[in-house]
Formats: structure tokens, C-alpha cells, sequence
């Protein structure tokens, strides 16, 4: 669960760096830090790909084939169970508890903690990340979450104080209890039919999906993509 706790970390290290500096970070460097981790997690993405695809280059191709379909079958579906308005309700809630606390409104201790909690855990990067460092060991796209996080924190630490950096803590059990679920159920079973590979390429085009939010090239509904993780290895089943 390395994923997890270098997320969790970031958290905390946003929050002391936060508390430490009086001024925020000025525009040239936040762009600068969202530019490079967009380039990070294409990189890390494509990479996935490129260690899930193998056999000659026939084979190859109709690997990352059916990891495209899978994400567009999975975009589907994920519209079909409205997953990215369950996500946007989640940061509209979240986004509401800022707004207060921003606001003449008495602030209360648990409103910081409870939306950054939810802004965090809710992410689909997150998740994304989470089921990459169990099936993969690949910790690299939490690892992306963790620097987005802390970044967000240092911000966030000067509304809410310091209770709002324990939210790394709960950030922690949930995605660690993912990537631990994924590592010892879904991991062997998956591994037993030969279907590993196929989550970790489509999960790597869905994080170069999540890069383009980061990059601000467009907008892309990223909660809507993640049942393809689960439709990767049905494809491959019945056509790989």
C-alpha cells in the first residue's frame, strides 16, 4: 500500500508547508506544478500500457484495441450508473463546506476535515491509483495524487486550520483498504486467467484521460471511465 501512504503524506507535508508560509503559491508555480504532473501522469499511463501489451505485434495491437473499447464500453456504463453526478454531488457538498467556512458563517473544526476527506477520497485518480498499486504494485499514479493533494492542502489548511490535514489519515484507509482488496482478491483470481494485463492498459488510457483535466486541455467526465477496469478483463475473456 506504498500508493496510499505517499498520498497520505503528501497531505500532511501540504499541510505544514501551508502553515508555514504566509503567502500562497503564486500562480507561475501552481501552473508550473500542474504542468509537470500532467506530463507525469501520461507518462505513468502510457507506461502501463506499455508493460500490460505483449506477444508479437499482432497480438499487440488487438491488446490495446480491446483496452479501447473497454473504456468507451466502460464510459458508458459509467453514464448509464451516473457515476460522475454522484461524483460532482460529493464535490458540490464538499465545495458548499469551503464556501461557509470562506464566508461570516462560524467556522466548525469537523467542516475542514470532512471536505477534504470527501474531495480526496472521491477522486478518481484515486481510485484509479488505488487498484493500479494493487493489481500492479504500480504506485506511481498516487504518487501523482499525493504532490495535486498537498498542493490543494496548503490551501486548504489556511481556511480550515490544522484539522484539515487529518484528513490524510481517513485518505489512507480508504485507498489502502482498495489497493489491499484488489492485492489479495481480485489480484490472484485475475492472475489465474491471464486478465492482469488488460485492467493495467485500460487503466493507463484512463490516466492519460485524467491528464487532460490536469492539463486543462478539456473537460472530460473522469468517474464515468472507471468501470472500464472492470469490463477490460470481460473483453479480453470473450476475444482475447
Amino acid at each position: 500500500m506504498t500508493g496510499a501512504f505517499l498520498n497520505a503524506i503528501g497531505i500532511l507535508l501540504g499541510g505544514l508547508f501551508g502553515l508555514a508560509q504566509r503567502a500562497p503559491l503564486s500562480l507561475r508555480t501552481q501552473d508550473y506544478f500542474r504542468r509537470a504532473l500532467g506530463a507525469f501522469t501520461v507518462f505513468f499511463g502510457l507506461r502501463l500500457v506499455w508493460l500490460g501489451v505483449n506477444g508479437i505485434f499482432g497480438s499487440c495491437v488487438k491488446q490495446i484495441f480491446i483496452a479501447l473499447l473497454a473504456v468507451l464500453l466502460g464510459n458508458w456504463a459509467g453514464r448509464l450508473l451516473r457515476l460522475q453526478k454522484i461524483s460532482n454531488r460529493l464535490g458540490r457538498f464538499a465545495g458548499n463546506l469551503i464556501a461557509t467556512s470562506q464566508s461570516k458563517s462560524p467556522q466548525r473544526a469537523g467542516d475542514g476535515f470532512l471536505a477534504c476527506t470527501i474531495l480526496f477520497c472521491a477522486a478518481p485518480l484515486g481510485l484509479l491509483g488505488a487498484v493500479t498499486d494493487g493489481l500492479a504494485g504500480d504506485f506511481y499514479l498516487l504518487a501523482a495524487k499525493a504532490v495535486m493533494d498537498g498542493l490543494a492542502m496548503t490551501g486548504f489548511i489556511k481556511i480550515f486550520g490544522g484539522p484539515a490535514a487529518l484528513s490524510a489519515f481517513p485518505v489512507y484507509a480508504a485507498l489502502g483498504a482498495l489497493t489491499f482488496i484488489c492485492q489479495i482478491c481480485a489480484r490472484p483470481f485475475l492472475d489465474a486467467h491471464g486478465l492482469t494485463a488488460s485492467v493495467n492498459v485500460a487503466a493507463g488510457f484512463v490516466a492519460c484521460a485524467v491528464a487532460l483535466v490536469i492539463l486543462e486541455v478539456r473537460t472530460v467526465e473522469l468517474a464515468n471511465f472507471l468501470p472500464a477496469l472492470a469490463v477490460a478483463p470481460v473483453l479480453t475473456k470473450l476475444f482475447g
